[in-house]
């Protein structure tokens, strides 16, 4: 057994004194409630490792033990504030669903949990035990019955506490304290607020912010463990309810996963059958340390995989497809060995596999390698757990280990052709099973077969004598199927005019419209749409004539359904409609897709069950041609976002889709720094993928290269994280376009050739010289400088920065054409011309020469020396006063510091970073006059003071620095 990572020490985790407590006072009392807000680590004096700082919420900030020599001065009240979550658990008492923190789950009562909350409340019968789950997937620690336990009361910042401003305040005048332009004056210093509500922020944490109430009827939420940060001190204690001390984990001795087998308690072995029936949040939270976590993984939650091989830390390879592996942890995988008759398979592709699982399972022979990476589908399933596979019109006996499911969202790109293939075939089958049929004339199936051998004149005999028999079903499908498959155009008239049922389906749900849909017959199309058969049939997949016709690739079939007036906006059983159905076929589709975008009532909004509209769906796939027709059709859906806050600009710089991404920007103006919802630009995504190519078109169409993501880092901080040894592919036949563009663009500004680049490296000068700040650090600390150790890197990338300030001082333009596109912050196109020199730089407030404070990303100056200054009130601008608002990310002072009698404060006289916010709780920061960058960030540009308005909290605490020329 192992620690699991997500029950170890965390900031942001609340805290109460533990068994080894010795401090005194210092938790304002027993029951005093405090938070992790820093960890120990190796070579620190003061903090070494297994031991935290803890904020106590009346304001004492220590140091404690967390396994330091053994012992533990703390025990873990609550972890919600991290983030754990139970997705599919229900809170018996308060019935909340997704219960957060810690699990109670009672050991006698069937099925019976409790929230921390109603568990220290006393819900439920107190003389029955129960386990504790630190997280969705630790091992449970069985704890004995409440009944006769002491039970402390908590007192800290809860609901009605007294609340003034804490140790990491950074929302400037919110709480009634007067600041103007960085300096506080006096008048509302000592008035606190009164905690409203302890809530969670969105989905991410839990319990992690509290709401207050100030004294002038202002309202806000603040951090109170969230990303391990305490915007607030307790002055007037509130009541938190209760704790049992005996059944709190200590904090640092985490919980332990459960052994290395499923999830069902059976140990793995190659060729097993396997799902993984976790909630992706729960999944990412346990593929920390096993593997990894990719956002792809998700859509294998529910499938079914085989496993390739078991690593040497125990961990589950699981192959989905086949070129879809994934390394799983033991614990999220539930083992899956069965298989039912009409499930569609893939065999697997590996020769010497197949070869090794067959022995004893129906054995191998050489006929069977056509089979190998085909779909098929279960006819029969053996007694011995083998399985009969039809694949290609041969029927195969396969051990299970052999195949996995088969899902047609898997690859649709590549699965289209084959799924047609593999049910034309099957049916193929059928239709040879007909013709060699030898029944007597008077079967009642015998119409099928003559249909089938093409016998008019003994079809319409039958027909004369016979005429119930019309829809007699032989191998389960009519007579009139079997015509309209077949393209039998006077036979499907005769059976129409002797009363077959038009819309009869066979036993999988398809109409004689599907199989004509299927046979690729459009004339018998056209005979069964007059005879008035029903246009949007569906089969059992939910899928109409229109959908099997546009998943085949048949255009006339396609086009004679829609002249007819199919649905086009019928979704199947994904919720994919026709057109979802005709991107996933590829540019082979083309055609369709022109066909299906000229129906006037196509409705280009539908989104399918994965949450893709037809634009994200198109931008997914590189689906040129779709994203353009989507966009003449409506181009406000540009920037629609799915659930996770992505656009089909991210989809398209995630998945490398160049010229989509050209199209979205150039014919589609959509926002560049438009950002999901971990606040990633679709920089971010491309230069997280490595797709060096995308880079210059996103920076040139005015992609910011200093937009921060939610950890606050700039897309320069992940070039420089990741694909260091990624060789940059820029010769050859696999040259990239937009490779070659960046770094030729590198290699005119002086830097070193392809030869010595690799990928991380040359994006990460590339953003350097178009503007990227090398001192800019994320919420860790952590600042491009400190991430580029290799000195020849450093320089290079310091060599950049130069160039790129040598550039805007002499007024050239960065390389490239750069799209004028408005920033979504930006109320004014404010296009101001740059000065041609230092010297010649012009105030754009009162037309004084020298520039003095530069501004990014607007690359708006200030020259005069009053205005390095802080400049007037609004009350006291003359009309001149320009308003650009765009949000500063950097500003810098050119010329010396002015003196003392020239201005109100010094000037800054190199690069000033903002300061970063997290990135879920921005606001405006109100620098502390102990902060060393608070003398220096007044100077050029400090904050106005949030306004107090009815907006929300959010609204109120996400606003940036704002350009005020």
């Amino acid at each position: 057994m192992e620690p699991d990572p997500q029950a170890g020490v965390q900031v942001g985790m609340r805290v109460v004194r533990g068994v080894d407590w010795k401090w005194g006072q210092q938790d304002g009392g027993e029951g005093g409630v405090g938070t992790v807000v820093e960890l120990g680590r190796h070579g620190s004096p003061s903090t070494p490792d297994r031991t935290v700082v803890v904020q106590w919420d009346h304001g004492t900030r220590t140091n404690y033990r967390a396994g330091y020599q053994g012992a533990h001065d703390l025990l873990l009240y609550d972890n919600a504030q991290i983030g754990v979550r139970h997705p599919n658990i229900i809170c018996d008492c308060c019935k909340k669903h997704g219960l957060r923190g810690m699990r109670w789950k009672c050991r006698v009562c069937f099925d019976y949990d409790l929230c921390t909350q109603c568990y220290m409340h006393n819900k439920h019968d107190l003389a029955h035990a129960f386990e504790r789950y630190e997280t969705a997937h630790s091992r449970p620690v069985t704890l004995s019955p409440r009944q006769g336990l002491p039970r402390i009361p908590l007192r800290g910042i809860f609901q009605g506490a007294k609340v003034v401003r804490g140790p990491d305040w950074e929302w400037g005048s919110q709480d009634g304290l007067v600041c103007w332009w960085g300096h506080c004056l006096p008048g509302g210093e000592g008035k606190p607020g009164r905690v409203v509500d302890i809530r969670g922020w969105d989905v991410e944490t839990g319990r992690s912010v509290a709401s207050v109430t100030w004294a002038d009827g202002t309202t806000n939420v603040y951090r109170v463990g969230h990303k391990g940060k305490v915007d607030l001190k307790c002055v007037g204690e509130a009541a938190g309810g209760f704790y049992y001390r005996e059944h709190l984990p200590r904090l640092g001795k985490p919980a332990e996963l459960q052994r290395r087998v499923s999830a069902d308690g059976q140990p793995f072995q190659h060729g097993d059958k396997v799902k993984c029936l976790l909630d992706a949040d729960v999944l990412r939270d346990m593929q920390e340390g096993h593997g990894g976590w990719n956002p792809r993984m998700a859509k294998c939650i529910g499938q079914t995989g085989t496993v390739h091989r078991i690593t040497d830390r125990g961990d589950v390879r699981v192959q989905f497809s086949h070129k879809t592996r994934w390394t799983f942890h033991p614990g999220a995988l539930t083992k899956h060995n069965s298989c039912s008759v009409g499930e569609v398979v893939r065999v697997i592709d590996d020769l010497d596999t197949v070869k090794r699982l067959q022995a004893g399972h129906g054995e191998w022979t050489d006929d069977m390698a056509p089979a190998l990476g085909h779909i098929g589908r279960v006819l029969k399933v053996f007694g011995d757990g083998n399985l009969g596979v039809l694949v290609s019109g041969k029927l195969w006996t396969f051990s299970p280990s052999c195949l996995v499911a088969y899902r047609p969202e898997e690859d649709a790109n590549l699965d289209v052709a084959e799924r047609a293939r593999e049910n034309k075939s099957s049916l193929s089958v059928v239709l040879d099973k007909l013709r060699a049929q030898k029944s007597d004339l008077e079967h009642p199936g015998r119409l099928v077969v003559e249909v089938a051998l093409g016998n008019v004149a003994r079809a319409l005999d039958l027909l004369r004598r016979h005429p119930e028999q019309v829809d007699t079903k032989n191998h389960g499908r009519t007579a009139l199927q079997v015509a309209a498959y077949l393209g039998q155009v006077e036979l499907a008239r005769l059976l129409l005019q002797a009363r077959a049922g038009v819309d009869l389906p066979d036993d999988e749900g398809s109409t004689a419209l599907h199989y004509a849909a299927l046979g690729n017959q459009p004339e018998v199309a056209r005979v069964l749409l007059s005879s008035g058969c029903g246009a949007n049939a569906l089969n059992s997949t939910r899928s109409s004539a229109l959908h099997v016709a546009v998943q085949r690739g048949f255009l006339e079939v396609v086009r004679v359904l829609c002249e007819r007036g199919c649905d086009v906006n019928l979704p199947d059983a994904h919720a994919d409609t026709p057109l979802h159905c005709a991107i996933s076929a590829g540019t082979g589709a083309s055609g369709i897709v022109e066909v299906l975008t000229e129906v006037p009532g196509i409705d280009v909004t539908a989104t399918n069950s994965q949450g893709f509209t037809l634009l994200h769906h198109a931008a997914l796939k590189g689906h040129t041609l779709a994203v353009r027709r989507i966009l003449a059709r409506a181009r406000q859906l540009v920037d629609a976002k799915k659930e996770d806050g992505f656009t089909a600009l991210h989809l398209a710089a995630l998945n490398d889709h160049r010229e989509v991404a050209q199209v979205l920007i150039r014919e589609g103006h959509c926002d560049v720094n438009v950002r999901n919802r971990k606040l990633q630009s679709p920089l971010h995504l491309a230069v997280q993928q490595a797709h060096v190519g995308l880079v210059p078109l996103l920076v040139d169409a005015g992609c910011s290269v200093n937009t921060e993501d939610e950890e606050g880092d700039t897309a320069l901080h992940v070039a420089l994280q990741r694909h260091q040894l990624l060789p940059l592919a820029t010769d050859g036949a696999g040259g990239d376009p937009g490779a070659l563009q960046l770094l030729s663009r590198l290699q005119a500004s002086g830097l070193p050739g392809s030869a010595e680049l690799t990928a991380g490296a040359a994006v990460a000068c590339f953003l350097a010289l178009e503007g990227a700040d090398l001192s800019y650090a994320n919420h860790r600390g952590r600042s491009p400088m400190d991430l580029a150790a290799e000195g020849r890197l450093l320089k290079a990338l310091q060599g950049c920065a130069q160039r790129f300030r040598e550039r805007q001082a002499g007024g050239g333009a960065a390389q490239g054409p750069r799209l004028a596109l408005s920033a979504p912050n930006t109320v004014t196109n404010l296009h101001v011309a740059a000065p041609s020199g230092p010297e010649a730089a012009e105030c754009l407030v009162c037309s004084e020469l020298a520039l003095l404070v530069l501004f990014s990303p607007c690359q708006h100056r200030t020259t005069a020396r009053r205005w390095s200054a802080p400049p007037p009130p609004p009350a006291h601008r003359g009309s001149w006063w320009r308003s650009c608002r765009a949000a500063i990310g950097r500003w810098r002072s050119a010329s010396p510091a002015p003196s003392a009698s020239t201005a109100t404060s010094a000037s800054c006289s190199s690069a000033v970073t903002a300061p970063a916010r997290p990135a879920a709780l921005r606001s405006a920061p109100a620098p502390s006059a102990a902060s060393p960058s608070a003398t220096a960030s007044r100077s050029s540009c400090s904050p106005r003071p949030l306004p107090r308005s009815a907006a929300t909290a959010r609204d109120r605490l996400r606003k940036p620095l704002l350009c005020v020329l």
